[in-house]
């Protein structure tokens, strides 16, 4: 189990953030919510990545809002300042984590993994990115920008992050030189989320996983 602890941003202002620690010269990784708020599902990812030995901290985004509704959950996003919790909260998150461990990772789910791209293209202190099914619109963080190693796992059955956008994503980095890892799977949205049994998918979720350690395991 972590514990909650208050982060500095650049800006001299801080946030709160869960932290999961798996000891001193870890690497390290911070996971990036869902539009749900820093629930149990964001915490107990931050808590398997402890027990992978993944230093694991995950910014509390909306500030102790956490709902269960969509329409309150697309509220809470539609809200967020974007660059701020980019260039912020992100960014504060991975600075906090390089004076535990030399590299660190991002990762997000759904608008996490878009804030995981953006701060793959924008906070110099990453060293690698996993997104799970999300998108920045291309004017805020173009996936072509990105210089570092990037993992991407997407669902084929998915009406907000379509295949075609992630083909596009996957061009858009070929073009750019970055031979980037783009994983699909035959899902759904949100199939990671274990408190969303009409979506899980256990096998695609396990599957995932794995792939991601290897990954951080040879970026970090």
């Amino acid at each position: 189990m972590g514990t909650m602890i208050d982060v500095s941003r650049p800006d001299g202002a801080s946030i709160r953030a869960y932290l999961a620690s798996a000891g001193q010269n870890r690497p390290c990784v911070v996971v990036i919510q869902e539009w749900w708020g820093l629930n149990d599902q964001i915490r107990g990812v931050a808590d398997r990545f402890a027990q992978a030995g993944y230093t694991a901290l995950a910014p509390d985004l909306y500030q102790g809002r956490v709902t269960q509704k969509p329409d309150e959950a697309s509220h809470l996003m539609n809200g967020l300042d974007f660059p701020g919790a980019t260039h912020q909260d992100i960014r504060g998150a991975v600075q906090y984590l390089k004076k535990i461990g030399d590299k660190v990772g991002v990762m997000g789910f759904c608008m996490g993994g878009a804030l995981a791209i953006a701060a793959a293209a924008h906070v110099p202190e990453v060293s690698a990115a996993v997104c799970f099914y999300g998108m920045p619109p291309r004017e805020f963080a173009d996936p072509a920008d990105i210089r570092i190693p990037f993992q991407g796992h997407f669902a084929n059955q998915d009406d907000w992050v379509t295949p075609q956008l992630v083909d596009g994503l996957e061009k858009a980095m070929q073009a750019a030189g970055n031979p980037a890892e783009i994983f699909r799977y035959a899902a759904h949205h949100a199939f990671f989320n274990q408190l969303r049994p009409e979506v899980y998918d256990a096998a695609c979720s396990a599957l995932a996983w794995e792939r991601m350690l290897e990954f951080l395991g040879r970026s970090l």
